[in-house]
Protein backbone atom coordinates (compact mmCIF):
# COMPACT_ATOMS: atom_id res chain seq x y z
CA UNK A 1 0.00 0.00 0.00
CA UNK A 2 1.50 3.67 -0.58
CA UNK A 3 1.50 5.54 1.77
CA UNK A 4 0.46 9.35 1.52
CA UNK A 5 3.42 10.60 2.88
CA UNK A 6 5.06 10.16 -0.24
CA UNK A 7 2.97 13.00 -1.51
CA UNK A 8 3.99 15.44 0.62
CA UNK A 9 5.58 18.79 -0.14
CA UNK A 10 8.93 19.85 2.31
CA UNK A 11 8.54 23.19 2.88
CA UNK A 12 10.74 25.20 1.08
CA UNK A 13 13.69 27.60 2.47
CA UNK A 14 16.65 29.60 1.27
CA UNK A 15 19.91 28.21 0.62
CA UNK A 16 21.36 28.51 4.64
CA UNK A 17 24.58 29.73 2.89
CA UNK A 18 22.87 32.54 0.96
CA UNK A 19 21.07 33.15 3.99
CA UNK A 20 24.26 33.54 5.82
CA UNK A 21 25.62 35.53 3.56
CA UNK A 22 22.74 38.14 3.57
CA UNK A 23 22.47 38.48 6.94
CA UNK A 24 25.86 39.02 7.26
CA UNK A 25 25.25 42.31 4.79
CA UNK A 26 22.46 43.17 6.47
CA UNK A 27 24.32 43.66 9.83
CA UNK A 28 27.01 45.77 7.82
CA UNK A 29 24.48 47.79 5.90
CA UNK A 30 22.71 48.41 9.59
CA UNK A 31 26.14 49.29 11.38
CA UNK A 32 27.43 51.69 8.55
CA UNK A 33 23.54 53.49 8.36
CA UNK A 34 22.73 53.30 12.14
CA UNK A 35 26.19 52.88 13.73
CA UNK A 36 24.53 50.31 15.80
CA UNK A 37 23.89 46.57 14.84
CA UNK A 38 20.74 44.82 14.72
CA UNK A 39 18.90 43.84 17.84
CA UNK A 40 15.26 42.65 19.14
CA UNK A 41 15.51 42.72 23.23
CA UNK A 42 15.20 46.16 23.01
CA UNK A 43 12.04 46.17 21.50
CA UNK A 44 10.51 44.12 23.61
CA UNK A 45 11.84 46.13 26.51
CA UNK A 46 10.27 48.83 24.81
CA UNK A 47 6.55 46.82 25.09
CA UNK A 48 7.23 45.82 28.48
CA UNK A 49 7.53 49.72 29.25
CA UNK A 50 4.56 50.75 27.30
CA UNK A 51 2.37 48.15 28.51
CA UNK A 52 3.61 48.83 32.06
CA UNK A 53 3.31 52.76 31.69
CA UNK A 54 -0.18 52.51 30.23
CA UNK A 55 -1.55 49.82 32.75
CA UNK A 56 0.03 51.58 36.03
CA UNK A 57 2.05 54.97 35.10
CA UNK A 58 2.88 56.11 38.42
CA UNK A 59 4.22 52.73 39.22
CA UNK A 60 6.32 52.76 36.02
CA UNK A 61 7.76 56.45 36.36
CA UNK A 62 8.90 55.49 40.09
CA UNK A 63 10.98 52.41 38.27
CA UNK A 64 14.04 53.09 38.72
CA UNK A 65 14.52 51.22 35.46
CA UNK A 66 12.02 51.28 33.49
CA UNK A 67 10.88 55.24 34.17
CA UNK A 68 14.50 56.12 32.41
CA UNK A 69 12.85 55.00 29.52
CA UNK A 70 9.62 57.15 29.54
CA UNK A 71 9.46 60.67 28.13
CA UNK A 72 7.24 63.20 26.98
CA UNK A 73 7.94 64.16 23.72
CA UNK A 74 7.34 60.52 22.57
CA UNK A 75 6.07 56.87 23.28
CA UNK A 76 8.83 54.20 24.20
CA UNK A 77 7.25 52.28 20.77
CA UNK A 78 9.20 54.92 18.73
CA UNK A 79 12.65 53.76 18.38
CA UNK A 80 14.07 52.08 15.19
CA UNK A 81 14.26 48.46 17.48
CA UNK A 82 10.94 48.40 17.25
CA UNK A 83 10.31 49.07 13.37
CA UNK A 84 13.18 46.30 12.30
CA UNK A 85 11.23 43.80 15.09
CA UNK A 86 8.23 44.72 12.84
CA UNK A 87 9.96 43.89 9.70
CA UNK A 88 11.43 40.84 10.88
CA UNK A 89 7.70 39.98 11.55
CA UNK A 90 6.29 41.22 8.66
CA UNK A 91 9.25 39.48 6.18
CA UNK A 92 9.35 36.12 7.80
CA UNK A 93 5.19 36.00 7.04
CA UNK A 94 5.88 36.88 3.62
CA UNK A 95 8.65 34.64 2.86
CA UNK A 96 6.29 31.56 4.34
CA UNK A 97 3.38 33.37 2.28
CA UNK A 98 5.96 33.30 -0.79
CA UNK A 99 6.86 29.71 -0.03
CA UNK A 100 4.30 28.20 0.62
CA UNK A 101 4.63 27.25 4.49
CA UNK A 102 1.73 28.96 5.77
CA UNK A 103 -1.03 27.09 5.14
CA UNK A 104 -2.14 26.40 8.34
CA UNK A 105 -1.27 26.82 12.02
CA UNK A 106 0.72 24.31 13.41
CA UNK A 107 3.50 22.72 16.06
CA UNK A 108 6.05 20.62 15.05
CA UNK A 109 7.05 18.18 17.79
CA UNK A 110 8.59 14.74 18.30
CA UNK A 111 7.16 11.58 18.66
CA UNK A 112 7.66 11.19 22.67
CA UNK A 113 6.15 14.61 23.60
CA UNK A 114 2.67 15.70 23.21
CA UNK A 115 1.82 19.76 21.84
CA UNK A 116 0.82 21.11 25.19
CA UNK A 117 3.93 20.32 26.41
CA UNK A 118 6.21 21.00 23.84
CA UNK A 119 4.24 24.71 23.65
CA UNK A 120 4.94 24.64 27.93
CA UNK A 121 8.87 24.38 26.99
CA UNK A 122 9.04 26.78 24.45
CA UNK A 123 7.32 29.60 26.40
CA UNK A 124 9.76 28.56 29.27
CA UNK A 125 12.66 28.44 27.19
CA UNK A 126 11.60 31.73 25.80
CA UNK A 127 11.25 33.09 28.84
CA UNK A 128 14.47 32.24 30.04
CA UNK A 129 16.19 33.19 26.93
CA UNK A 130 14.39 36.41 27.29
CA UNK A 131 15.84 36.63 30.56
CA UNK A 132 19.49 35.62 29.07
CA UNK A 133 18.97 38.62 26.84
CA UNK A 134 18.77 41.17 29.69
CA UNK A 135 21.08 40.04 31.97
CA UNK A 136 24.03 39.21 28.68
CA UNK A 137 23.03 42.89 27.56
CA UNK A 138 21.51 41.62 24.49
CA UNK A 139 20.11 39.29 22.28
CA UNK A 140 21.35 36.93 20.06
CA UNK A 141 20.96 39.64 17.12
CA UNK A 142 22.56 42.36 19.29
CA UNK A 143 25.35 41.02 21.67
CA UNK A 144 26.53 37.69 19.16
CA UNK A 145 25.91 38.76 15.48
CA UNK A 146 26.40 42.22 15.92
CA UNK A 147 28.90 42.11 18.45
CA UNK A 148 31.06 39.79 16.67
CA UNK A 149 31.06 41.45 13.13
CA UNK A 150 32.60 44.48 14.73
CA UNK A 151 35.12 42.20 16.59
CA UNK A 152 33.90 42.71 20.25
CA UNK A 153 35.30 40.20 22.53
CA UNK A 154 32.01 40.33 24.31
CA UNK A 155 30.36 39.39 21.02
CA UNK A 156 32.60 36.46 20.63
CA UNK A 157 32.15 35.26 24.38
CA UNK A 158 28.43 35.22 23.64
CA UNK A 159 28.47 33.68 20.28
CA UNK A 160 30.49 31.01 22.37
CA UNK A 161 27.86 30.42 25.51
CA UNK A 162 24.90 30.33 23.29
CA UNK A 163 25.99 27.61 21.02
CA UNK A 164 28.07 25.81 23.52
CA UNK A 165 25.30 25.87 26.22
CA UNK A 166 22.66 24.51 22.98
CA UNK A 167 25.28 21.33 22.63
CA UNK A 168 25.42 21.15 26.63
CA UNK A 169 21.56 20.89 26.91
CA UNK A 170 20.59 19.31 23.31
CA UNK A 171 22.26 15.90 25.13
CA UNK A 172 19.10 15.73 27.64
CA UNK A 173 16.61 17.46 25.48
CA UNK A 174 17.01 14.99 22.44
CA UNK A 175 14.80 12.24 23.69
CA UNK A 176 11.94 14.97 22.79
CA UNK A 177 12.82 15.11 19.03
CA UNK A 178 14.05 11.67 18.57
Amino acid sequence: MISDKTNIEKPKYINPYLGGVLLGLLILATIYITGRGLGASGAIKSAVVTTSNTVAPKATEANHYMGQFLSDDHSPMYTWLVFESLGVLIGGLLSGIIFGRVKKWRTDHGPRITIKKRLILAVIGGALFGLGSQFGRGCTSGAALSGTATFALGGVIVMFAIFGTGYAVAYFFRKFWI
